[in-house]
């Protein structure tokens, strides 16, 4: 059965050693990348051009995640730029279908957010244009909140409909994983898992990666899918 996946977030690393952050959480699967308009959400991280510095500083896949308003004409960029993973949140995009074949066009792996509110069923039959579904455990703005268990609810029924063949997402979780959820978010079928200042605040951040990755391993009965290359 395949690891599970563990990303680390480097909203919660020293943004004035992003090159040093990233060598810090070697072994990792994805990096993931926050990028925040002060317009979707509430705050401001940063943008395009310090991804294309990021993705010559590190081997490790950019999980870039967008909550920025027009995603429709600002993601594809991330795409072609070299992120492997590009994220558009529901709620933003005007036609996300579209968007989705924009970012496969672009050489990207497709993925959709949705916030903590945002009900799952609306977004279904879009999905399947989707390699990943983020669900958000936090409302997305700012790093350092807790985890919002009832999300898991919207976990369990995507992992109930990849199991049965109806989506091929890989089921991504965002917001408050620790070593205090990540088992339970594991058990609801998570496959990748962001981890903020549970890596980036740890004595170790390469041995935090490994052991949220034991952790989830040891309860997770779901095996993660292989996404499009």
């Amino acid at each position: 059965m395949p690891a599970p996946l563990i990303a680390p977030s480097i909203l919660s690393a020293d943004f004035a050693r992003l090159a040093d952050e990233a060598a810090a959480v070697a072994g990792s699967d994805w990096l993931h990348v926050d990028v925040m308009d002060a317009h979707f959400v509430p705050n401001l991280t940063l943008g395009l051009p310090v991804v294309e510095s990021l993705l010559k500083a590190t081997d490790i896949p950019l999980d870039c995640h967008l909550m920025i308003e027009d995603p429709d004409r600002w993601a594809p960029p991330y795409a072609e730029a070299g992120a492997h993973n590009v994220t558009v949140h529901a709620e933003a995009a005007r036609d996300p279908r579209k968007l989705a074949k924009d970012l496969h066009a672009a050489g990207a792996l497709a993925g959709l957010s949705i916030k903590p509110k945002t009900p799952l069923d609306d977004w279904i039959e879009v999905l399947a244009d989707y390699d990943t579904l983020l669900v958000m455990s936090v409302e997305p703005g700012f790093g350092g909140q807790s985890f919002m268990p009832e999300v898991l609810d919207k976990v369990r029924t995507a992992r109930r409909l990849v199991d049965t063949g109806h989506l091929t997402v890989l089921v991504e979780i965002d917001g408050g994983i620790s070593a205090d959820t990540v088992e339970q978010a594991a058990e609801a079928g998570v496959d990748c898992f962001v981890a903020g200042s549970a890596v980036y605040g740890a004595d170790d951040p390469a041995r935090a990666v490994a052991a949220l990755r034991e952790q989830a391993a040891a309860v997770s009965p779901h095996r993660s899918l292989t996404t499009r290359e």
